[in-house]
């Protein structure tokens, strides 16, 4: 899953504590990625064996080192840098949602007034919202449904026992 809970009980007072970070899905891992850059470069220098010792490799080297560049710096940018980290403690919950090219929006409130929902008419399917009463929040909106839901739950978990 896209996202993971971090337990941070400070050892003094015994009070529970949480960090929940989400991103979204990566089409290709780090090593997949060394992978489709490699083959990408072996696939462009086969062709250019036949003009090694030639004046003509130099003409055409430049434009297979821009496209192997071009191929990195696009999947590179697909990754994005979009994420959520919401902190969780008896006290406090704050959700702060960075996105490439917004400042960082953050919603705090007191997690006793938190209620979990799922929204089936929302921009995506069960549309994960968190709600104090006055505002009302997204989570995980590059979530796959069934992530939300687990997440849903997971959280409705955590915000009960902070209750308690």
């Amino acid at each position: 899953m896209p996202y993971a809970w971090h337990d941070m009980a400070p050892e003094e007072s015994g009070a529970f504590s949480y960090r929940l970070e989400l991103w979204p899905h990566r089409s290709l891992s780090s090593r997949g990625f060394a992978w489709v850059i490699g083959l990408t470069a072996l696939g462009l220098a086969l062709p250019l064996l036949a003009v090694v010792g030639s004046t003509v490799l130099w003409g055409l080297l430049p434009f297979a080192m821009l496209v192997i560049w071009a191929l990195w710096q696009a999947i590179r940018r697909s990754y994005g840098r979009a994420h959520e980290v919401m902190w969780l403690s008896h006290d406090r919950l704050e959700l702060r949602r960075s996105d490439p090219g917004r400042p960082d929006r953050i919603w705090r409130t007191n997690p006793y007034w938190v209620r979990v929902g799922l929204r089936s008419g929302g921009p995506v399917e069960d549309y994960l919202v968190l709600t104090d009463g006055r505002r009302e929040v997204e989570l995980g909106a590059f979530l796959a449904p069934e992530e939300r839901v687990a997440l849903r739950d997971e959280l409705e978990r955590r915000l009960a026992a902070l209750r308690r």
